[in-house]
């Protein structure tokens, strides 16, 4: 039901949508093709976009019209009114700034060149009057009908999220320690992580958008907020990832016993973020103290060398941002835990 919501409800609620605004202009007489067409556009992911855009359209529409009647007037249905009208609509609604309503106002503008005859001044103020019946009709369809719900789908690819996360931080520290060769793939990877936070980050301001009009319960306000708590732990988690990306890290002096004592560290988190579950406190406090450790015995005998490109020696630079992750995981599983509390 929730998969139908998110997928089929913007379809369902168009064709609702179109279907009343038809019955409201056969019900005036007033052509129902212009209403339809600015209903159809408004159906927008939240009430709040409907409304912003509604408010743009209506002017937008409003000047395609008027080049329209203009133009008939003067030169009847011909090449010269549907080239006039187009390229001055698109012009003025440019000029002003009314991008979201440019493509209705102009299709409008060239669909009245077919059917104004006469009685120009009248086709002008019902073309308006249909514009309204179709911004009205869709932004209240819009608000009561399937409202849009987008939590499920957020908590949803935050999961996604933190689970190729575990995959990046494994791959990009086995390449780090051990020289595997994974030339082509950390640009993409952390690209990936980045369209998939994105997206999520667009749900997240549909959320907040739509709670103006629909409000969540307490319950789930909490289960939201620790939602984004959670993809701003993530976020930042990428962001150290993007440091040992860049950042010059060669002659490692570490025996391969540390470095596989490293690894542990690195696939606890891994192990974590990609079974959700397993998250031992405990067990990761211990983990992440071994790293202390390991990292106060480097700083007091490595940093006698200051011979490395970025002034640290890079198994600092590597325990430094290790922990770092360790930290941010930590709290990405308190919201975590704080989200189903909630529920």
């Amino acid at each position: 039901m929730k998969r139908f919501r998110f997928i089929g409800s913007r379809i369902v609620k168009t064709g609702v949508a179109v279907f009343l605004t038809t019955v409201i202009c056969d019900l005036l007489g007033w052509p129902p093709v212009f209403a339809v067409i600015t209903a159809i556009v408004t159906v927008e992911p939240t009430v709040s976009d409907s409304i912003k855009k509604g408010i743009i359209r209506f002017p937008a529409s409003a000047i395609g019209s008027a080049y329209a009647v203009l133009f008939i007037s003067l030169f009847g249905n011909s090449a010269l009114t549907y080239t006039l009208a187009t390229v001055l609509t698109i012009t003025t609604c440019y000029k002003l700034n009314l991008h979201a309503g440019l493509l209705v106002a102009t299709l409008t503008s060239v669909a009245m060149v077919e059917v104004i005859h006469d009685h120009f001044l009248v086709s002008f103020f019902i073309r308006l009057g249909t514009t309204t019946v179709g911004l009205g009709v869709s932004t209240i369809v819009n608000m009561f009908v399937l409202p849009p719900d987008y939590l499920d789908n957020i908590s949803k690819h935050v999961l996604q999220i933190a689970t190729r996360t575990g995959s990046t931080i494994e791959t990009l520290f086995e390449h780090i320690l051990f020289n595997r060769n994974i030339t082509g793939k950390k640009q993409e990877m952390l690209w990936k992580l980045e369209k998939d936070t994105l997206k999520t980050e667009t749900l997240i301001r549909f959320q907040q958008e739509e709670s103006k009009y629909h409000p969540l319960a307490k319950s789930e306000k909490q289960e939201f907020h620790h939602a984004q708590q959670q993809l701003t732990c993530l976020r930042q988690v990428h962001y150290r990832l993007e440091n040992l990306l860049y950042t010059p890290l060669r002659d490692i002096s570490w025996s391969n016993e540390e470095k596989k004592l490293i690894m542990l560290g690195v696939y606890e988190l891994v192990d974590a973020l990609q079974n959700r579950n397993t998250f031992d406190a405990k067990m990761h406090h211990k983990k992440q103290r071994e790293l202390m450790n390991i990292f106060w015995e480097d700083n007091e005998e490595i940093t006698r060398s200051n011979h490395h490109p970025t002034k640290f020696p890079p198994e600092l630079v590597i325990l430094y941002e290790l922990l770092s992750i360790g930290e941010l995981v930590e709290k990405y599983f308190e919201y975590q835990k704080k989200g189903k509390t909630a529920r």
